[in-house]
């Protein structure tokens, strides 16, 4: 179906490498007293400039490839430590890939820090704190992260986790102006994504479409890059009924959602991340997030599309109005995300040319869209999946299969609901012409929670369903109590000839759409594996979980180095050159949504050492990575006196798990143990789950959701595991 199909990547240039070697030396001329003096004319001419890394995917395109080869695949050996910068705290997920401009190394954390760094040697040149409001909303979905910064006519922009957008003067740090992006603080929105320069307006959207009991409305924004004053807003879905439709693209998704709906129900589509422009067209291009709630059968009886979400948008960057858009899980009920990066670039299909964008969807499909109409080129599946046998040319729709249909009884789904592919960037390498994605190959066991016997029948973050991971950790017999009757891990294994749960890199041919090399980088339990750079040097860099930076050959993926760094890597790399040296740089710390499923992984480097959140960069004749500090093992204390029945703490324990599970884990996490409270955190308790007192540390108000009684129960339970544990310890110390 797709042969005679050519690439035609954004490395054949459309003007001579003489003309732009002319406009970079321009470009450099300017900007040698300006920081951050990115602009049109030095994205355009990226190439020509390879010792920068302009934007969160380096260019335009957002390929998170370098034209660097200094460091390449004959000399990846001699890779060792340049210098560390410390973020500070509190230590929790990073994710942001740091962009560098002239020297400089610009990038943001938890919150929404903004930090610039000298890129040679690591010396702070400024940090600037958002101040970012802890009682504006709920805790961001998911975790404090941040995925980077804008960098633009001396300027730096951050959305911050309260939902601001910040303009940072480049220079100093110091901030020129602020824009508040939510229109209702009483809703859990939060910003986790990085802005979008779009011509003169700089768009950023928002998360929060699992939170709550009715998610939130998506939306995107844009604002003017000098003042900050509102340009336009496009909704993603429409309005509770009867509410007046803000844009005419409303109407048509109005007719794709059940008119009977609880108005509490805000209908999800968020966008999260994953924006793209095109300067020549004028087109920003962002995915949308699932529909809320995830169960659509509580909206109605109408099995309708809900638009626009789990669909891929592009609208015109003048006006903010619909262009076209793509619509790649109709109806989603398996939190099937369209928010994944995406990569702008050139495909000869049939003889034509198109303009095309690349993305490897969370449903398992990896599509090649025409990005001026939005016409669908391609989609085939990168992955093993069963939620649909295919996706029919002629109409664009996926073929579902009855073993998606967790309605009927619970079902193992293949992707889980973290994706096949999730935020963490793929790459396309220039060089090679193969897609790098990280996959991750594990299921989810679909319940509903409210009809399956279970005593749990809300879950934050899942609404009244639920999507399992049937790690080495399942055991249906001891979650029947809480959720039902489930299939058993024998069951789900005689599916497959591999681990069920399981990550790995894949180089993928978007031509021939076939998988040319692959690494298992975690089996039996989700590593939350990082994202992935390739460069000109016949390199891809990818960190794991268990703290390794693995350097791999980009054309055979044979493994070249494994850089040792003691600290959880989620966040693709970067790289660069100061003064002819290059650098390849990322940032670590483990969080993110992995806070929501429990304990560290066995695997992961923030089991062994402290949970530091930094920046390392490495060169050529570098030496060993300093490690952070061990993890040391703390006793737990005597617990105080439990007062309350079986009946009291089992309450506390589902109403636990109902709302705080998705942050706390009662074991080694990112987030406190909470069995583990001092007799101070014990008195005060109520005061910190029902008023904030600890929100500046992440810990958020829940008084509009838990009543005193509750919290009294959830506390209860607390004690109760608290001791479990203790006597399990002092036991353990008498044999």
């Amino acid at each position: 179906m797709f042969a005679g199909v050519a690439l035609r990547g954004p490395f054949l240039v459309l003007c001579s490498a003489a003309v732009l070697l002319l406009i970079g030396a321009a470009s450099r001329a300017a900007s040698a007293t300006t920081p951050g003096a990115v602009d049109a004319s030095r994205l355009q001419a990226a190439d020509s400039e390879p010792q920068n890394w302009y934007t969160a995917g380096r260019d335009k395109d957002g390929t998170y490839y370098s034209p660097l080869a200094t460091i390449n695949a004959s000399n990846a050996k001699d890779l060792g430590f340049a210098w560390q910068y410390d973020l500070g705290s509190p230590l929790r997920g990073q994710e942001a890939t740091p962009i560098v401009v002239d020297g400089v190394m610009y990038t943001s954390g938890t919150w929404g820090y903004v930090y610039a760094v000298n890129a040679a040697t690591g010396r702070e040149v400024w940090r600037y704190d958002p101040k970012s409001d802890f009682f504006a909303a709920r805790n961001p979905c998911c975790d404090l992260v941040n995925r980077g910064v804008a960098v633009w006519k001396g300027k730096v922009y951050v959305a911050s986790g309260d939902g601001r957008l910040h303009a940072v003067d480049a220079a100093t740090g110091k901030k020129i102006w602020e824009a508040d992006t939510i229109t209702d603080h009483k809703q859990p929105y939060a910003s986790t994504g990085a802005p979008l320069i779009a011509g003169d307006a700089v768009v950023i959207g928002n998360a929060g479409a699992d939170m709550g009991h009715g998610g939130v409305r998506g939306y995107v924004a844009a604002y003017d890059l000098e003042t900050g004053a509102f340009k336009w807003r496009f909704y993603t879905v429409p309005p509770a009924v009867g509410q007046p439709l803000e844009t005419p693209d409303l109407a048509a998704a109005a007719k794709t959602w059940d008119a009977s709906r609880d108005p509490q129900f805000k209908l999800g589509g968020t966008a999260w991340d994953g924006f793209a422009y095109d300067p020549d067209l004028k087109l920003v291009y962002f995915g949308t997030s699932n529909a809320a709630p995830y169960d659509l059968r509580q909206l109605g009886k109408a099995r309708l599309d809900a638009l626009y979400t789990a669909s891929i948008i592009a609208l015109h960057a003048e006006t903010g109005l619909l262009a076209w858009y793509y619509q790649t899980t109709p109806r989603d009920s398996w939190d099937f995300d369209a928010v994944q990066k995406m990569i702008l670039t050139d495909l000869d299909v049939g003889g034509a040319t198109h303009q095309v964008i690349l993305q490897a969807n969370k449903n398992g499909f990896f599509y090649v869209l025409d990005r001026k109409n939005g016409k669908l080129l391609s989609a085939k599946s990168y992955t093993y999946i069963n939620w649909a046998s295919g996706v029919d040319m002629k109409t664009g729709r996926p073929v579902i299969t009855k073993d998606s249909d967790w309605y009927a009884s619970p079902k193992s789904v293949y992707p889980s609901w973290a994706g096949a592919h999730t935020w963490n960037p793929m790459s396309f390498s220039a060089k090679t012409r193969l897609v790098y994605i990280p996959v991750i190959d594990t299921p989810a066991v679909w319940v509903d929670m409210a009809h399956n016997g279970g005593d749990v029948k809300f879950l934050d973050g899942f609404f009244t369903a639920n999507g399992l991971f049937p790690d080495d950790t399942y055991d249906a017999g001891d979650l029947k109590r809480l959720f039902g009757p489930l299939p058993s891990l024998e069951e789900i294994k005689a599916t497959r000839k591999v681990k069920v749960v399981r990550e790995l890199i894949r180089a993928w041919d978007p031509i021939a759409q076939k998988i040319v090399w692959e690494h298992e980088t975690s089996s039996g339990i989700r590593g939350y594996d990082g994202g992935i750079m390739s460069t000109a040097g016949n390199l891809v860099f990818q960190g794991r979980g268990s703290g390794g930076l693995w350097a791999y050959a980009a054309d055979s993926g044979k493994v070249l180095k494994v850089l040792h760094t003691g600290s959880h890597i989620m966040a693709a790399p970067t790289t660069y050159a100061v003064n002819g040296e290059q650098y390849v740089a990322v940032q670590v710390g483990y969080g993110g949504t992995a806070i929501a499923e429990g304990p560290f992984p066995p695997s992961s480097a923030a089991v062994k050492y402290q949970n530091t959140n930094r920046i390392i960069a490495f060169k050529l004749g570098g030496g060993p990575v300093p490690t952070p500090a061990a993890r040391v093992a703390e006793a737990f204390e005597k617990p105080p006196a439990q007062s309350a029945g079986q009946e009291v703490i089992h309450a506390g324990e589902v109403k636990f798990i109902e709302e705080c599970s998705r942050c706390h884990a009662l074991g080694l996490s990112s987030t406190p143990d909470l069995r583990r409270l001092n007799a101070g955190l014990h008195a005060a308790f109520k005061d910190i789950v029902l008023h904030g007192v600890l929100a500046p540390a992440g810990m958020e108000r829940f008084d509009d959701i838990l009543s005193e009684t509750d919290v009294d129960n959830i506390h209860a339970y607390l004690i109760d595991q608290a001791w479990v544990a203790y006597r399990a310890q002092e036991a353990a110390a008498h044999k």
